[in-house]
């Protein structure tokens, strides 16, 4: 009964639900269906009473029998988790909201920390750490000091000084708003910025509410800025931009805001301005309530505000805020209308401004300071308070499988059914650990969830939130929360709900692989354990694949470059103690043809018994509409061709463009069409058209013009601008120079590179540059060989299938 009062709670506005009491038995009426309660008689006859009251039958609960009590509970949770989730929008969500809940939920905020390579995220995420009390210490990158940060616990990013993976933490930031301190709960993910590590950026921003965009104050943007950027803009995450290295020789924070509204092409405008510059950076002016602010004592910890403004910085000050107003009147319509009426904004409407703009994703304000020198990191984290979107605040959506997977608002509301994702996994000495992000719903201990890809129930055995490598056990978790759990057995990227909602979230994007190599344990005594760590590597890692090659027999390993799998084979050698012998790396090739080949292919033998009889024609041609696709089309006129024929045909196209026929490697951006054809009474089958489809586009496939694709690579190196004469050499060798920029003291060039040419590139490049150059890859586009390679890699493939024939 508590199930349907519960119902009746919920709904009482959309359907009527009426109580009335007769004889100490309490009716309960839904639409026309009535139960009753007998509260006076409980207890546990096997009696069964019915009675008739106004054409209605009553039935006593005391006197059901356990099963029927029990279908009634079930059903009636059933309707009540329908009713809840159907009548559920924000507007009736936050009118039912307790005080309590809403207070929780505005001050939780889930953010990410994102950026090119080596511009201070995990600096920064420390200094977050330290001021909101989560560390005792500072301590830097690289371990410098033996202890390393604090989110990079894996003891090779401590050596090489970069994030491999990305780490969760929680932290509590108290801030003065409206003269009353308020505590706020933020969940951090710090992110790698290396693209061969790109999924865990791509994960994070799959389930964050909000990031914060780490740029340097030299470079400002980058080209792993720019990936950022797109990755941001793919899950619609709003961000606040931070300005890091503000200490550094040569640093402009305008003109990162620059390349933010140029290269970015998003709308932004700074909301401080620096107190002195490079080694007299001692602070920031808060242009929006126009106020200095500075750190002081032991590492910043006291934040000094003051409402006067050095004298030199007044105008300069009074110019930035009219550019801040100007930005914003470009993308606020209340601010537009202030603007042009020539009324200054008030601090609370450009703030309340600030805030809609950032959460549209409209605009980033941009704040600034230096993470190493412990300045202006505190207001950074008043902006993500201010600024960046609470959970409600964001339009999360589900498919619902039961209505052909049409969208579905999730509502982070804590009486709802549970929905959550599981977006990253991990092994740990205590078994698998999965992180969830909460959308709807809560989700307690001991609780049972169901897997809406395997349909499989689990239960929850333990909760925990995450710091870094360590963990903090938990009860329950909010909606809205993310967190980790453990005795989950399941896949990157599953939708767990607690079986009432037939719902699914569209999982992340993967990008493909564009680099192998082949490898094998040294002992063949470790094959156990490098099974094993091959497994659980493909698990947590989707970029990174495993399939073993059928004629080569060699177990060939996929990644996003060079570092992406060495890290892979060195954590083999350091977690499961398997040395391993690696082959030279392989480049995803692809295939293609050129041009209109037409075929009549006719395959007949004859084994003793029934033999193979099937004759296709048509012809190959490239996709004339999508040129990394594959389209097999049949235009079979007069039934010469039976339909179930037909489809077997369209099995062998997609066998055949799996392994091309000049490297072996996939076919893309081709077009088969069979036109016309022959059967035989007895001896056509699947197998036959299914060969004969193969056969007839491997003997097209050269009249099409064959052709050989090498991936391109968007090459972006950074050096000193004294090294710029032996940069624009090294690279004239390997690809083609897209665009160059000098800077003060800096040099950056952008080329396409063939992935071919980039093999033990950073040896040459540190030769080049005296160590100080640096460079990052990223997959362009597919272009033809040219023609000396085509000829080079198909010899070597011939020679490679005569010798395992003479075996």
């Amino acid at each position: 009964m508590r199930v349907i009062r519960a119902v009746a709670t919920l709904n009482s506005g959309s359907r009527a639900v009426a109580a009335s009491r007769t004889g100490g038995v309490r009716y309960f009426t839904m639409g026309s269906r009535v139960v009753a309660n007998n509260s006076s008689n409980l207890s546990g006859s096997p009696r069964c009473s019915s009675e008739s009251l106004s054409g209605r039958r009553l039935f006593s609960a005391s006197s059901m029998s356990r099963a029927a009590a029990l279908s009634a509970a079930e059903l009636a949770l059933k309707q009540a988790k329908e009713m809840a989730s159907a009548n559920m929008t924000p507007e009736a969500v936050a009118a039912r909201m307790s005080p309590e809940e809403a207070k929780r939920l505005s001050t939780v905020r889930n953010i990410g920390i994102a950026a090119h390579i080596d511009s201070g995220k995990t600096t920064v995420t420390e200094r977050i750490l330290f001021y909101t009390g989560r560390v005792k210490a500072i301590h830097e990158v690289r371990g410098r000091d033996g202890v390393g940060a604090k989110m990079d616990s894996m003891e090779l990013e401590r050596e090489r000084g970069i994030t491999i993976q990305s780490a969760a933490t929680f932290a509590d930031w108290r801030m003065k708003k409206n003269g009353e301190d308020e505590t706020y709960h933020i969940n951090i993910i710090d992110t790698p910025g290396h693209i061969d590590f790109t999924i865990e950026v791509e994960r994070a921003m799959r389930v964050l509410d909000g990031a914060v965009m780490v740029l340097c104050a030299v470079s400002g943007v980058q080209s792993q800025t720019i990936t950022v950027d797109r990755q941001m803009k793919r899950y619609n995450v709003p961000r606040i931009s931070f300005v890091n290295k503000m200490d550094r020789m040569g640093a402009n924070p305008f003109k990162a805001v620059e390349q933010i509204n140029k290269k970015l092409k998003l709308a932004a405008a700074a909301i401080q301005i620096p107190i002195g510059a490079e080694k007299e950076f001692e602070g920031v002016i808060d242009l929006v309530e126009m106020r200095a602010i500075r750190n002081d004592g032991q590492r910043g910890v006291n934040v000094k505000v003051s409402k006067e403004i050095p004298a030199d910085l007044k105008e300069f000050a009074q110019q930035k805020r009219q550019e801040l107003i100007e930005k914003l009147a470009d993308v606020d319509p209340e601010i537009e209308e202030l603007y042009l009426e020539e009324q200054e904004p008030t601090v609370a409407q450009i703030k309340a401004a600030i805030r809609r703009q950032t959460i549209a994703c409209k605009f980033t304000p941009v704040v600034m300071g230096s993470a190493i020198a412990d300045k202006s990191v505190q207001p950074m984290l008043d902006a993500v308070c201010e600024y960046l979107p609470n959970p409600s605040d964001i339009t999360n959506t589900g498919l619902d499988k039961s209505k052909g997977e049409a969208a579905v608002q999730l509502i982070p509301y804590n009486s709802l059914p549970f929905v959550g994702l599981a977006f990253k996994l991990e092994e740990n000495p205590y078994g698998q650990l999965t992180y969830i992000r909460v959308y709807q719903g809560s989700l307690k201990k001991g609780q049972y969830l169901y897997n809406s890809r395997t349909d499989k129930k689990v239960r929850i055995p333990r909760i925990v939130r995450m710091h870094s490598n360590e963990m903090e056990d938990v009860a329950e978790i909010g909606a809205g929360e993310i967190c980790a759990v453990f005795g989950v057995d399941c896949a990157s990227g599953d939708t767990f709900t607690d079986g009432g909602l037939p719902y699914t979230l569209s999982s992340m994007y993967v990008p493909d692989a564009v680099m192998s190599l082949s490898i094998k344990p040294k002992r063949s005594s470790d094959a156990d354990a490098f099974s094993k760590a091959m497994n659980r590597f493909m698990r947590e890692d989707p970029t990174f694949r495993l399939h073993v090659d059928e004629e080569s027999e060699e177990t060939i390993i996929s990644g996003m470059g060079e570092l992406h799998l060495e890290i892979y084979v060195e954590r083999l050698r350091r977690e499961y103690k398997v040395d391993c012998e690696t082959g030279q790396p392989r480049v995803s090739y692809r295939e293609t043809v050129t041009r209109k080949a037409d075929f009549d292919f006719l395959l007949k033998r004859q084994s003793g018994g029934p033999g193979d009889y099937a004759r296709v024609v048509g012809y190959v041609e490239p996709n004339p509409h999508h040129a990394e696709e594959n389209h097999f089309e049949t235009r079979v006129v007069g039934g010469t061709i039976p339909d179930k024929y037909l489809a077997a045909c369209g099995k062998g196209f997609q066998e055949v463009t799996n392994k091309g026929p000049l490297l072996g490697h996939k076919v893309i951006g081709s077009s088969m069409v069979v036109t016309d054809g022959a059967t035989h009474v007895t001896d056509s089958s699947d197998y036959a058209f299914n060969l004969a489809t193969q056969m007839a586009f491997k003997k097209a496939f050269n009249d099409a013009g064959g052709q050989v694709l090498e991936p391109l690579m968007k090459t972006t190196i950074s050096a000193p601008s004294e090294f710029q004469g032996n940069l624009l050499l090294l690279m004239n060798k390997r690809g083609t120079i897209v665009d160059t920029e000098v800077g003060a003291d800096e040099f950056t060039m952008v080329a396409e590179c063939s992935l071919n040419a980039m093999f033990g590139f950073s040896t040459h490049l540190r030769a080049a540059t005296q160590g100080k150059g640096e460079f990052s890859m990223e997959f362009s586009h597919y272009a033809p060989a040219p023609p000396h390679l085509q000829k080079e890699l198909v010899e070597k493939h011939e020679k490679e299938l005569a010798a395992k024939r003479t075996k």
